[in-house]
């Protein structure tokens, strides 16, 4: 199975202050949602949520434009993604509004991918009963869309991603 390759940003943060994950049963799929289509990085993610109190950036991984995966928290810690759902979830967070734009060929590709590698880590089924759209989880247009009208499609490439 092919690996996504994982940028390390350097993020900044107390990790004594995070706690660990006790159990992994879903992966909750996020979008910027500003009004505008940003591509934000994990570490201006992470400067916007350590201002607004956090401890650091919510989610466990950032996906930008160019398709280039960005680690934020650290994915053995409880996320700040999904209100009342971070206990068991791993947060991505794939950059863009996707109410307006839709999300690159690249951002999609290493989406699946890696699903494929967290579903396979975690040995948890790659299916829309263990990856989620936010929108999924409560009440909130999140993740955009454009993006989740494409989880069949991205759920399809993950399993391909798995069966190399």
């Amino acid at each position: 199975m092919e690996r996504v390759k994982l940028i390390d940003t350097g993020l900044n943060y107390d990790y004594n202050k995070l706690e660990t994950r006790r159990k992994t049963d879903m992966v909750v799929i996020h979008h910027t949602g500003n009004p505008t289509d940003d591509d934000l990085s994990a570490q201006a993610i992470n400067t916007s949520h350590q201002a607004q109190g956090w401890v650091c950036i919510g989610y466990h991984y950032v996906i930008r434009k160019n398709g280039t995966v960005e680690l934020g928290r650290p994915h053995w810690t409880i996320g700040a993604h999904a209100y009342g759902e971070n206990s068991h979830t791993i947060g991505i967070h794939v950059c863009g509004n996707f109410e307006q734009a839709k999300p690159t060929a690249a951002q999609i590709e290493s989406l699946a991918m890696l699903l494929s590698n967290i579903c396979t880590d975690y040995g948890l089924p790659i299916d829309s009963g263990h990856i989620a759209g936010h929108r999924d989880l409560m009440s909130t247009a999140c993740p955009g869309k454009n993006l989740y009208q494409m989880m069949p499609q991205i759920i399809g490439k993950s399993i391909f991603y798995q069966q190399q």
